[in-house]
């Protein structure tokens, strides 16, 4: 079973979905007007900003619990793990194409947002409900399309979203605290019952106090182990840049070895094409689909320029990538070459908070694709209590197979929400056209007022 599942995965995740994903980044660069680029700074003062808050325009949570309940499902395994096996299978330079698929993901991951709020419902219980299944029924008028994508990202959440990262944490306090497996599943149970039987506006509180602690702790991590090792940075960022270009990194054809797996890692990582972060971007107080569009683009920036960074120029300082040690160990020990047992401390402690943060905020994608299915409050509560079932089983259980369901499902989403993007890229074109005409305007406001004031 297992092998002919790694077939599969291996198909699903070849070079036409990669080339796809990637090309619709760049499809949708080039139509938008680089507006990851240039709408950066209005994006990020969107985010953070207390007076840019919306809270009159109709949603649930605000423009900044969106964002952090996005960071919470991205900031993850993939940050520590996945950065660590780009390395060891693709070299340094993976971190070089992590980072070109970030810069067109954040397009994408802008796209996917402004499609969700432009084609949300309110649902009778007052929330609103978003994502690729909606604008792919209501935008694309393919509803088929849309339930396959529900299906699929309703499944795929037990996997990426729940028992892959619950794993993680389980090892992570066995190997650092000699904790047993099974206290550590009850805890993740019991206290992600208490979250999530909430709904999003008790994930959004959660996570807009929790995602930037577990965030900062670990960049301050790297920043540390970077300014006292300043001589070796510039070295190890060469080598990322030199290597993304060698002959054996293209060799292979239109993908080579590291383009891949810097591609394929980086979407793993902040999941943009995947379909996930939007349906969080729905729920979001906001008056313009384009508003929150820039807001949930600054998630990948965050997640792949900002924290893998950390992790990959950790990992090629340390130059441990070739000696055999696998997946998070190598993040782990790269951290401790720099600042000993403190060192993989903070590696192993992030991996706890990263990976409980993602349970949590992947109950509520799943919690939504399967909403649209059945339109059942039942159905949402039996989802819930088998969604603490599965914490606990994946906390207990050596759960290879389900990395690999994992990531066929993950495909599996990928495609449906590619072709809604695709298919309604003129829409978000619109709209952003709207938006940024509308953001200037607020900009001459306010210079007006400030004048005025002086």
């Amino acid at each position: 079973m297992i092998g002919f599942l790694e077939q599969v995965s291996a198909f699903v995740w070849g070079p036409p979905l990669l080339i796809l994903i990637v090309g619709t980044g760049i499809y949708l660069t080039f139509r938008l007007g680089f507006v990851q680029i240039l709408a950066l700074p209005t994006a990020l003062l969107n985010a953070f900003s207390r007076k840019k808050q919306d809270k009159l325009s109709d949603g649930d949570i605000s423009h900044y619990q969106a964002l952090t309940t996005q960071m919470a499902a991205t900031i993850g395994t993939g940050n520590i793990v996945g950065v660590a096996t780009a390395v060891i299978a693709g070299g340094p330079g993976a971190v070089f194409w992590m980072w070109v698929m970030a810069i067109f993901g954040m397009a994408t991951k802008y796209a996917e947002a402004v499609l969700a709020v432009k084609y949300r419902v309110k649902g009778e219980d007052g929330q609103m409900s978003g994502g690729p299944m909606y604008y792919l029924e209501r935008g694309l008028k393919l509803k088929w399309l849309a339930v396959a994508f529900a299906i699929f990202g309703s499944i795929a959440a037990f996997g990426i979203g729940n028992m892959v990262q619950t794993n993680a944490v389980s090892a992570a306090a066995e190997n650092s605290f000699n904790i047993p497996t099974w206290v550590t599943g009850i805890i993740l149970a019991i206290v992600t019952a208490l979250v999530i039987l909430g709904g999003i506006k008790s994930i959004g509180r959660v996570t807009a106090f929790f995602v930037p602690i577990m965030a900062v702790f670990y960049i301050i991590g790297g920043l540390i182990i970077m300014t006292l090792n300043f001589d070796i940075v510039p070295a190890a960022i060469n080598l990322i840049l030199t290597d993304a270009f060698t002959a054996s990194a293209v060799g292979g054809g239109i993908l080579g070895t590291v383009i891949r797996y810097g591609v394929a890692r980086g979407i793993f990582s902040n999941e943009a094409g995947l379909g996930s972060a939007p349906i969080a971007a729905a729920a979001a107080k906001t008056d313009y689909p384009g508003r929150q569009g820039l807001v949930s683009m600054t998630q990948v920036f965050i997640d792949t320029i900002i924290v893998c960074s950390i992790t990959g120029i950790t990992i090629v300082m340390a130059d441990l990538h070739q000696t055999g040690v696998a997946g998070g160990a190598l993040t782990g020990e790269s951290f401790g070459v720099f600042l000993g047992t403190p060192g993989v401390l903070i590696v192993s402690i992030t991996t706890i908070l990263f990976a409980y943060s993602t349970v949590i905020a992947w109950s509520y994608y799943g919690e939504k694709c399967l909403n649209y299915l059945f339109k059942s409050p039942k159905a949402i509560t039996i989802y819930r209590f088998v969604w603490v079932v599965a914490v606990f089983f994946g906390a207990t259980t050596v759960i290879d197979i389900v990395w690999l369901f994992s990531d066929i499902f993950n495909a599996l989403m990928a495609i449906p929400n590619l072709i809604g993007l695709l298919g309604l890229s003129g829409v978000v074109a619109y709209e952003t056209k709207r938006f940024l005409k509308i953001a200037k305007e607020e900009k001459e406001q306010e210079r007006a007022a400030k004048s005025k004031s002086a």
